[in-house]
């Protein structure tokens, strides 16, 4: 019985895959997932904490998957004065104030892309937000490096605690995606 219990409570911190960054996110790797819709995390995953300046080959990135069909939406904790101006450089719908990891604001998402919950995948760079609030709802998830420094003592602290987690996570390609339906 005790297995059971440590099994289900790891469960909720393992993403279905990790890669290095958003970018990385292929039309492919979707198209096997079945995944129609991607939630976003914005803070260390597409741009740097507090900053309106995408990472490099972001704006690329998500103008090629929309075009692909792809639907995108930004989901933060952030309030509106955040999210709406970065928001807006995309032309994508957003949740602000998310209060990650509650199943909320992902839900509020998917209901704005008008899909069903196994055909999102969350994309984000912490555990302890990200990939529990997207375990909780049954969405596929990504793990992503985070890509510069983070400035507040909270998000370190939860990046120190990560470290004992992230080893144990395998890349999200295509072949582990069918490995695991099979």
């Amino acid at each position: 019985m005790y297995q059971f219990w440590e099994d289900v409570f790891m469960a909720l911190f393992k993403p279905t895959g990790t890669l290095h960054s958003v970018t990385e996110i292929t039309p492919a790797l979707l198209e096997v997932m079945g995944v129609r819709a991607i939630v976003l995390d914005i803070d260390n995953t597409m741009a740097a904490h507090g900053s309106q300046e995408p990472f490099e080959g972001v704006p690329s990135w998500a103008k090629a998957l929309t075009d692909a069909g792809v639907k995108l939406v930004l989901v933060s904790n952030n309030y509106e004065k955040r999210v709406a101006p970065f928001a807006k450089k995309f032309g994508l719908p957003y949740v602000y104030f998310a209060c990650k990891p509650s199943p909320l604001g992902y839900l509020r998402a998917k209901k704005l892309m008008g899909v069903k919950t196994r055909e999102c995948l969350v994309a984000g760079d912490q555990i302890f937000t990200d990939i529990i609030g997207a375990n909780l709802c049954g969405m596929w998830s990504v793990l992503l490096d985070p890509l510069a420094p983070d400035p507040a003592w909270t998000v370190r602290l939860k990046r120190y605690l990560e470290n004992f987690f992230r080893p144990h996570y395998k890349p999200l390609t295509v072949d582990a995606v069918r490995k695991k339906e099979n």
